[in-house]
């Protein structure tokens, strides 16, 4: 969003809306039937509301919010403003639309219902951003009562219902491509209230008409019947007829309407638009930096294979396992995270993959190539099932992708936090074997606690500190809970100055469960600029990587339509940061979270940081969080959105070329 005008943008300040005042108190007298001015002075009369013949501004309120919002049902309404956006190329940059009935049109037990078109985005030049490509929108879903689902609205029928005294959320998205010109792009959204389904259907013909035209119907085919005609004549004497017949039914006063609109009544023509819709006016500066399609952070993020599996009803190892898996990893890259399959073992050992294929396959080389991934997961089959097969397996996976310009990508997980001594010895004698292979393997280990039994220090948090000394050389990637630390920032440099950089050790964290509010974290019902906060902690902190265990770690199912249910014992929402798509419709493709939304726009800000750092140094790159308002600390960030847009504006304003 543009920086310095917050009140034009749909991430300004908030704007109270003017309160009626109360009935006995404080000069509120008992005057009855306040007004705020909202129904334009028109009078809607008392019987069925026809919203063809009353402007939607006088049914609804309308008006914009950052993605940062939780948009709930009780939200109150705001101005309409114009929203101006900004984004670099390869980069996508969202916002809300807030609906809320003024009054109800429908006869049917909602609200009434409204549809949502969009023009393209034109620059001056010419260039655009074109609706259902780079501009798409989708239905904020409450879960837990906490909007969070993002299902797609049908480009054909874009129609939402709108229910009495609640406000409805659209998620609008735009995309802007790696070769997109900069300019300004300019467009409008028109939200318009419209009859409902079986508003229309009510006031279709009467019962003996319908049985006319069927009657009619019948006839012309009965005349259009295939046969031998006796001559030219009779068979252009029966056309004519059937001709004559269709001509009588086309003149019925019922399909009038559709004589109007040549046919295409759903989608409103321009005049109708003007005439009553409510006009949402759009403008995205699109400028010339372009974030890297290959992210600067590594996030490996966990798909269970086995929720496929079940949910799908998908046997193991079948061409309908390998597309569910192909689909899941392909729709997941578009977020700049790093996915990995995952099947857990007992006491948390872990199989993590990122290609379901093996090493020598044709499509092991498109995914370990795919300029997306910034890291893999390298499969290390002997975890869940120590044969000799398995084992030459891992071998030949190793000497395959030990040779290909990728390698440097590549990482083993193999246990999840180990507790003790003998989970660590595990460890490190599967890299001893892994070694042997390759001696510049990474091995990642995720751990929060130093093992049990040993006697690395004296308090617990000492030992946390000194896992690398037991660890070292059997892991490179030290991947640490943000649990440990609370909101004690300091206590990074104690873990940091255990590693050992010239060896190629990494340090990256995780979240899990843990931490809670109000440090960051993907929590449902959390606020978004603490879901988007997760990544500027990673980046303030000086982390190299991040690692998420699981995003679609729901309970069991057994059908793909089946309720979605968090696991018992979980905080809502964690492990989960999308949802099948069969649960709110009959697409098959998987429905993201807003959790998820603003986990990619927390990965693209630190594409802008590391672009501001790299012309001005780290230190004014932390200097610009703080200075902003946006990041101090865990438990110090921004409520609010405006400044997350500062930020960006400043390093628009001095990084542009």
């Amino acid at each position: 969003m543009e920086p310095g005008d917050s009140n034009s943008t749909a991430g300004g300040k908030t704007q109270n809306a003017s309160a009626p005042p109360v009935e006995g108190v404080a000069g509120g007298g008992t005057s009855y039937g306040w007004v705020d001015g909202g129904l334009r002075g028109t009078s809607l009369g008392a019987g069925v509301i026809d919203p063809t013949k009353v402007h939607s501004e006088d049914l609804l309120h309308v008006w914009s919010m950052p993605s940062t919002a939780n948009v709930s049902q009780q939200e109150a309404p705001r101005p309409l403003e114009k929203v101006n956006l900004l984004a670099a190329r390869n980069e996508r940059e969202s916002f809300q639309i807030a609906l809320r009935p003024k009054v109800s049109w429908a006869t049917s037990g909602i609200a009434g219902s409204v549809q949502i078109q969009c023009t393209d985005l034109c620059s001056s030049s010419g260039d655009r951003l074109v609706v259902g490509q780079s501009i798409t929108l989708r239905r904020v879903v409450p879960i837990l009562g906490v909007p969070d689902a993002l299902v797609p609205i049908d480009p054909l029928s874009p129609q939402i219902s709108l229910h009495p005294g609640e406000t409805a959320a659209v998620w609008v998205s735009l995309n802007v491509p790696c070769g997109q010109p900069p300019g300004l792009y300019e467009g409008e959204i028109f939200i318009t209230a419209v009859k409902t389904e079986l508003d229309s259907r009510t006031e279709s013909l009467p019962k003996s008409e319908r049985y006319r035209l069927h009657r009619e119907l019948r006839s012309c085919l009965d005349i259009t019947e295939p046969r031998d005609y006796s001559s030219s004549e009779e068979m252009v004497q029966r056309l004519t007829s059937a001709s004559t017949t269709l001509k009588r039914m086309l003149d019925n006063p019922a399909l009038q309407d559709c004589q109007e609109n040549n046919g295409f009544g759903d989608m409103m023509d321009e005049d109708v638009m003007n005439n009553v819709s409510v006009r949402l006016k759009l403008s995205l500066t699109v400028w010339d930096f372009t974030l890297p399609v290959t992210p600067s952070l590594p996030a490996v993020f966990g798909i269970s294979e086995t929720v496929i599996e079940d949910r799908f009803c998908l046997e193991h190892g079948t061409e309908g396992w390998y597309d569910a898996l192909d689909h899941h990893f392909r729709w997941l890259l578009q977020y700049r995270i790093s996915p990995f399959f995952c099947r857990w073992g007992d006491s948390m050992r872990i199989l993590a993959y990122t290609c379901p294929w093996p090493a020598d396959h044709p499509k092991a080389s498109e995914y370990y190539s795919d300029p997306r991934l910034a890291a893999y997961a390298v499969p290390y089959a002997p975890i869940l099932s120590c044969t000799d097969a398995a084992k030459n397996s891992l071998r030949r996976e190793v000497e395959i992708l030990k040779s290909k310009p990728h390698w440097s990508k590549a990482y083993f997980y193999l246990w999840d936090e180990p507790l003790n001594v003998d989970q660590y010895d595990m460890i490190c004698n599967i890299s001893n074997e892994l070694k042997s292979y390759a001696p510049d393997v990474r091995i990642l280990t995720t751990y929060y606690c130093g093992p049990s039994g040993s006697e690395l220090a004296p308090s617990t948090f000492e030992a946390f500190v000194k896992v690398p000394n037991v660890l070292r050389p059997h892991t490179q990637i030290f991947c640490t809970s943000e649990w440990v630390l609370g909101t004690r920032e300091d206590l990074v440099k104690d873990i940091v100055a255990e590693l050992r950089p010239d060896l190629g050790e990494e340090w990256w964290t995780y979240v899990c469960m843990g931490p809670s509010d109000p440090q960051p974290n993907w929590h449902l019902g959390m606020r978004g600029t603490q879901h988007r906060a997760v990544m500027w902690r990673v980046w303030k902190e000086g982390g190299t990587g991040f690692l998420y265990w699981g995003t679609n770690c729901y309970e069991k199912a057994m059908i793909p339509s089946a309720e979605i249910c968090f696991r018992r014992g979980l905080p809502p929402g964690d492990g989960v940061l999308f949802y099948p798509g069969e649960v709110f419709s009959s697409s098959h493709e998987p429905v993201a979270s807003t959790r998820l939304e603003r986990i990619l726009s927390g990965m693209q800000d630190i594409e802008y940081l590391k672009l501001y750092s790299s012309r001005y140094g780290r230190e004014e790159g932390l200097a610009l969080l703080e200075k902003t308002g946006m990041y101090l600390g865990p438990d110090r960030y921004t409520l609010d959105h405006g400044p997350v847009d500062v930020m960006r504006g400043e390093v628009y304003r001095t990084c542009r070329s």
